[in-house]
């Protein structure tokens, strides 16, 4: 009767604690995996690193040096294969971040083209390799599949012109820096999440001290609702001619700032008269190729050779381009291709066929292609981001509803710089009646630094 009791009080905690497990690792795999997969995978690694490197090929044979040493000195007549030498051992919410020295004759491709072994060597869900500096790279292992539940890293970076849209496969931010990557381009078909990842973009957008500009040719449903903190909007074809041409005026003016200055670009300039940077969005962009008669060809000509010129040159004025759409490719009429080719940033969601994921990426990560036409409907907001470095990683955006950055670009209206070559199309904001009448929700604030 004594062992049944002890039995019942030892063991009712035991089910207890291994049901509050099984549940975790379901609902919250953060828990799980900080209570159960961390210290799991950390022992794992630890006593399976020499044996697992060695199976994967990633030893080499020690110098002569080294040999006749273990030889002579540690007497020891066998002389084992020589591994990366672990320099760093990180635990984070999500994985491990492992730093490794590689010896004489390891590169990090090496490293990469077994990266799916260790995987399943370690027991963890991905294993991602990054080179650091020469000599040196990183492994990152995420115990579970963090795209299922979006969480952005509180460390985020933060800078002048970087944006965080979104979650890497690996657990990091990814991060939409336009001082590096000038434009880009957004792939994706309907209910795919390309939406989403606009909101973000917007929302992380507006707390900057940068001049939205958005072309919305729909009638202006998807971008209106923002209007607080954009500094133009054009809803129709013939208004997104007219704000194109302000543009590409506004771009030569800046020019002509520059070289009265001698700099190469904005940021060499005195802040007293640094020009606010502009983020052109782009909504539908087959819209502006479209054409319903032969009058409406010589309008279109003109719009794509402007959006060319803005993807050649506005970088150094400060300019910068989002281009969204569901297809995009030669398809859509002359100049399409020349206009792509300009577009260094490239993230596609799930598409309706292989041709739109090869319009994407294909020229730039080829093997990008079929990662884009193996993501399965039920997750919206997964992409595959890439640029013309030839890397590409998943990525998906966490969930923004419209409300939300509708109110977050209200929030930041008065951020909104009042661009004068803009004001035609300075879209109407509504606005609050107080005390003192009414009192506009928008306050412009002036266009240089």
């Amino acid at each position: 009767m004594t062992d049944l009791s002890t039995l019942w009080e030892v063991g009712l905690p035991l089910a207890g604690a291994g049901g509050g497990l099984g549940y975790a690792k379901v609902r919250a795999p953060r828990v799980f995996w900080s209570l159960a997969g961390l210290p799991v995978a950390t022992v794992r690694f630890a006593v399976t690193y020499r044996s697992t490197m060695d199976v994967c090929g990633l030893t080499v044979q020690p110098s002569r040096l080294r040999a006749f040493m273990v030889r002579n000195v540690a007497r020891r007549p066998d002389v084992q294969p020589v591994p990366p030498k672990v320099r760093r051992v990180r635990a984070s919410s999500t994985g491990l971040r492992v730093t490794l020295r590689l010896p004489a004759g390891l590169e990090p491709a090496d490293v990469m083209a077994a990266s799916e072994r260790l995987r399943h060597a370690w027991g963890v869900h991905s294993v991602h390799v990054t080179e650091t500096k020469p000599g040196f790279v990183e492994l990152r292992m995420t115990g579970y599949n963090v795209l299922r539940q979006v969480k952005m890293p509180r460390n985020l970076p933060v800078g002048p012109m970087s944006v965080p849209v979104a979650l890497r496969e690996d657990g990091t931010a990814f991060v939409r820096d336009y001082l590096k990557v000038p434009h880009a381009l957004t792939l994706g078909a309907n209910q795919s999440g390309k939406s989403m990842y606009q909101r973000n973009l917007i929302a992380g957008l507006a707390r900057l001290r940068v001049a939205l500009v958005g072309i919305d040719c729909k009638r202006g449903v998807e971008q209106q609702r923002y209007a607080p903190r954009l500094s133009a909007l054009a809803i129709t074809p013939e208004e997104a001619s007219g704000l194109l041409d302000a543009l590409v005026e506004e771009m030569e003016d800046r020019f002509d700032l520059l070289s009265d200055h001698g700099a190469a670009d904005v940021w060499e300039l005195p802040d007293v008269v640094r020009p606010v940077p502009v983020v052109l969005l782009v909504d539908e962009v087959a819209e502006l190729f479209l054409v319903a008669t032969k009058k409406d060809e010589e309008r279109r000509d003109r719009m794509v050779t402007q959006l060319i010129r803005l993807g050649q040159m506005a970088r150094a004025a400060g300019m910068f381009l989002e281009v969204c759409g569901q297809r995009f490719g030669s398809d859509l009429g002359k100049g399409a291709t020349a206009l792509r080719a300009q577009l260094t940033g490239r993230v596609v969601h799930r598409v309706n066929d292989k041709q739109t994921a090869e319009m994407g990426l294909g020229d730039i990560a080829p093997d990008a292609v079929v990662a884009v036409t193996s993501i399965p409907p039920d997750l919206p907001g997964l992409a595959v981001a890439g640029d013309t470095s030839g890397g590409w990683s998943r990525i998906r955006t966490p969930e923004l509803t419209t409300a939300d950055a509708a109110a977050i670009c209200s929030e930041h209206a008065h951020l909104t710089p009042d661009v004068p070559r803009f004001g035609p199309f300075r879209p109407t904001v509504p606005a609050v009646v107080g005390s003192a009448g009414p009192v506009p929700l928008v306050k412009p604030i002036p266009a240089t630094s």
